[in-house]
């Protein structure tokens, strides 16, 4: 974090990121001066409500941060931007997008979090997108010219207004992530398996474990009468994620059932003191770590791995035939995932997997026979791409090359441009237990 008395004194000349969180009213003039090198612009966690014109003059810039601000109207100024890669205007009242106010450079759209009614039929000239989060708005459809995005592989559009699912979805050869949940068209939660309900009082919360978007995961003790026991406790941090309501991701947790690959879920929080949703799972043992990380601003949508990460062929075929088998069940009981990453796969030294975060999950009607298809081809989709990383990092000998190759043809496969030539999951399952037999 930097201060406005450090840019007003000239401290930050040259720098490439700056970030201002000052209860700002307007961008200072001092960041124009910086328009030589500046590439990365944070100015959330301001009161902004416009922009000036001179931003036009940041050429360089690729990263721009406006969330938690008072925008009602997307800035038509960014437009300008020809460099933008990357822009957050969550948690603000946009209500309001122009026609081609969307730089029609970027690659990664977030406008979590706000008022929007429509987008504009411009967006269809953004054919560089590839993620796009619009969770939280207030929208009634998506344009037909979205089509002409062919490049989206992460839509999130929960939490909005839309009454019939939004059919140009279909038309996104890409798309492998998406999340639809409490839009008014999808099935109502109520009709699905409820968890016990575990009073806060008797859960005591020790450290913090990890975090992620839509909440906090702690160790914890649970008392209940019987003898006590460590658990884990996810606390969600507010109303709208970027992937939705918590509400949805604690119906697909009880929805998900029991599997050796999935994170068992044991019950819901009540009666928190601030009114907080939470969960209490299973705890995880220490020696379960995450196979990948997040995507990084270069990668956008695929994730990351650790320098000097290497996988055998053996390896992976473990790894992967756990996350089949954990997406097999989640279809087999109206869950589209929507977040099918290696960064939200756990595994241990013998190289068995636990699926979880559930925050972009989706619940849908099986007997909808056409939907249940396109839903589950996406996540095979985005189980193409895991599949796709984890043989980057492939390490084999000769006698193992065969098999690589044959997981290969299965990634390919299951990234398969047409939805309708991807396998489905007992398929993946079934190839994936035929090749482990014969390696």
């Amino acid at each position: 974090m930097h201060t406005l008395e450090q840019l007003r004194a000239g401290a930050l000349t040259g720098i490439q990121a700056l970030k201002l969180s000052e209860n700002l009213t307007e961008v200072p003039a001092e960041v124009f001066q910086l328009a030589d090198t500046l590439e990365i612009l944070d100015l959330s966690g301001n009161r902004l409500h416009s922009l000036p014109q001179e931003m036009a003059c940041l050429t360089r810039l690729r990263i721009l941060f406006l969330s938690d601000n008072d925008f009602t109207i997307f800035p038509e100024v960014l437009k300008e931007l020809k460099q933008l890669d990357m822009l957050g205007i969550k948690a603000n009242n946009i209500q309001v997008i122009a026609e081609d106010a969307i730089p029609v450079s970027l690659r990664w759209l977030i406008l979590t979090d706000n008022c929007i009614e429509a987008l504009p039929v411009s967006i269809g000239r953004c054919t560089k997108l590839q993620k796009v989060m619009l969770a939280g708005n207030q929208l009634s459809g998506l344009p037909d010219e979205l089509a002409a995005c062919r490049n989206i592989e992460l839509l999130r559009i929960s939490a909005n207004n839309m009454h019939t699912f939004p059919e140009v979805v279909k038309q996104l050869p890409r798309l492998a992530w998406l999340a639809y949940s409490s839009n008014p068209f999808q099935v109502n939660r109520s009709s699905f398996n409820a968890l016990p309900v575990i009073a806060w009082e008797n859960v005591a919360l020790m450290e913090q474990l990890g975090a992620g978007a839509s909440g906090i995961i702690y160790k914890a003790r649970l008392n209940t009468g019987k003898s006590p026991e460590d658990v884990a406790v996810k606390v969600f941090k507010g109303a709208v994620t970027s992937d939705g309501l918590p509400e949805d991701e604690m119906t697909a947790c009880m929805q998900a059932g029991r599997n050796s690959h999935l994170v068992s879920v044991l019950g819901v929080i009540g009666g928190h003191p601030e009114g907080m949703h939470g969960l209490v799972m299973e705890l995880i043992p220490a020696e379960y770590k995450n196979l990948g990380r997040p995507p990084s601003f270069v990668t956008c949508t695929r994730d990351t791995f650790a320098a000097g990460t290497r996988f055998t062929a053996q390896q992976m075929l473990l790894i992967l035939k756990g996350v089949a088998e954990a997406a097999k069940q989640l279809h087999d009981n109206g869950i589209m995932h929507g977040d099918l990453y290696a960064h939200n796969t756990l595994i241990n030294e013998k190289y068995h997997s636990l699926f979880g975060d559930f925050g972009a999950a989706t619940l849908y009607d099986k007997n909808n026979r056409d939907e249940a298809f396109f839903l589950e081809r996406l996540d095979v989709r985005a189980f193409g791409c895991l599949a796709d990383d984890l043989l980057q990092y492939s390490v084999c000998t000769k006698e193992d090359e065969w098999c690589l190759e044959t997981l290969k043809r299965l990634s390919a496969g299951c990234m398969n441009e047409e939805p309708d030539k991807r396998p489905a999951f007992n398929t993946i399952v079934y190839e994936l237990q035929l090749l482990q037999n014969t390696h």
